[in-house]
């Protein structure tokens, strides 16, 4: 199972993403990034941070409690969001052994001509936090 835990919902991403997401881990779940406010502080952002790996611990005992897994080597939440939080989130998980990745892309910019400029990515690869 992949826990999608990023302001971008399994229904925006491409289907190369969805299908290398897929093929790696099974089932797929969001869970919207948490808000966390610019003028929280470090134990607020903490705080936060235990919550969300309560929620994913619990999705992740939901799905092996139905049935769904076979391998929970398969599991994993990719995080991709507002840095501290990330950092601190993935830095809990690494000690609790929990596996996180985050979705690399090419970025391909476009210089129009009426000077705007469109942005496109290519998604590419999970590639692990640890």
């Amino acid at each position: 199972m992949l826990i999608n835990l990023s302001n971008h919902p399994l229904t925006a991403w491409d289907n190369s993403q969805r299908h290398a997401a897929q093929e790696e881990y099974g089932l797929l779940a969001d869970l919207p990034f948490p808000p966390v406010p610019a003028n929280a502080g470090l134990q607020e952002v903490q705080q936060k941070v235990e919550e969300y790996i309560s929620l994913c611990q619990a999705m992740f005992d939901d799905y092996f409690q139905t049935g769904g897994i076979a391998d929970k080597n398969r599991n994993a939440i990719h995080v991709m969001g507002e840095f501290t939080f990330v950092y601190l989130f993935v830095a809990r998980c690494r000690k609790l052994s929990i596996p996180c990745v985050a979705s690399t892309t090419d970025r391909i910019v476009v210089d129009n001509t009426d000077g705007s400029k469109t942005t496109r990515f290519n998604f590419l690869q999970f590639r692990p936090y640890f």
